[in-house]
């Protein structure tokens, strides 16, 4: 018999998919890193396994401890079902521009979720930052587990997305495409593909708002380049340790309005009901185009599902409302 001892052990291994109506004005080939078959639906549960799991082995979580995290929804419910599986307490905090799904389906997996204002800097008392790390000081046997500069977000996909990637297109990829928010996944994915070929190109995908592609470019950490965005999951208004800068080949950004609309686009013309951040990646790898040959094999990871954005890009209301639509 084929079984898995617990939901855990079916984190990886997801498939690899093509894409064919959006990139028919490609001269490549796209494939899709189609991360939503994770038992969490997002990208995230393949980190969020290895904190917790190298956490334990030094001995920042004991058993019975509470985790804690700032999160953008994703992070969290990977976390929530180790948590489970564990038997850990979670508290998670969150900006309030994140979905309303998001929020419920943490609670439904048993987690506390403390909701804080976006529109404050990131060293406000108020900021999700800030009162992630206040909490993780404040309760009794707890862990904060701080993924943007955690080495084990990035460790999970050097041991794991990576070598996926090279071995499904039998190291045939020529570049790898991907939003950055908190950098473990184009870093960790970048250094291993890097490491079989240095000809591999990593472009990491940006949104309006954020200062990563203008840091990557100048080195300069900018202010100016920080105001209030509506795409989730991507960009920062930070600079997180896992960010590998050197790895990176250069950034796009895309708008708000397009990653909606591209949102919205996958699941009507591919069949793929994905979260806000696909819809900003698949508009990122188009604005690529003029990187790309007809020999090339293209891979872009979706971090995340449909189901936690049905009240926002999947809501024609919300988009009429943001003048998207």
């Amino acid at each position: 018999m084929q079984y898995a001892n617990n939901i855990l052990e079916t984190i990886g291994n997801t498939p690899l998919v093509k894409i064919n109506h959006l990139t028919k004005d490609l001269p490549c080939l796209v494939l899709s890193k189609y991360e939503t078959f994770n038992p969490g639906n997002s990208v995230k549960d393949r980190m969020a396994l290895q904190m917790i799991e190298d956490a334990e082995a030094d001995g920042r979580l004991k058993p019975g401890g509470t985790i804690i995290e700032g999160t953008s929804g994703n992070t969290g419910m990977g976390l929530a079902l180790a948590a489970v599986i564990k038997g850990y307490k979670c508290i998670f905090v969150m900006a309030d521009k994140q979905s309303k799904e998001k929020v419920d389906i943490l609670r439904a997996v048993g987690a506390e979720v403390v909701v804080c204002p976006t529109d404050v800097e990131p060293d406000d008392p108020k900021s999700y930052y800030s009162v992630s790390k206040k909490l993780g000081k404040e309760t009794p046997n707890s862990w904060y587990v701080n993924q943007y500069d955690n080495p084990s977000n990035c460790k999970a996909h050097f041991k794991s997305t990576g070598p996926e990637i090279w071995e499904q297109t039998s190291g045939k990829i020529t570049h790898f495409v991907v939003g950055v928010g908190t950098g473990g996944t184009i870093s960790g994915v970048g250094s291993y593909l890097k490491m079989m070929n240095p000809n591999i190109k990593i472009w990491g995908i940006d949104t309006y708002g954020s200062v990563f592609k203008k840091y990557h470019e100048t080195g300069v950490f900018d202010e100016n380049e920080i105001y209030p965005y509506v795409t989730e999951g991507i960009g920062e208004d930070i600079l997180p340790l896992n960010v590998n800068f050197s790895l990176i080949d250069g950034f796009t950004k895309v708008t708000d309005k397009d990653a909606a609309i591209y949102t919205q686009r996958l699941a009507k013309e591919e069949g793929m009901f994905l979260g806000n951040s696909a819809g900003a990646a698949i508009k990122g790898l188009l604005q690529l185009k003029e990187h790309f040959t007809k020999d090339d094999v293209v891979v872009v990871l979706f971090h995340d599902h449909g189901s936690r954005y049905v009240g926002k890009m999947f809501n024609d209301d919300w988009m009429r409302e943001q003048g998207f639509i």
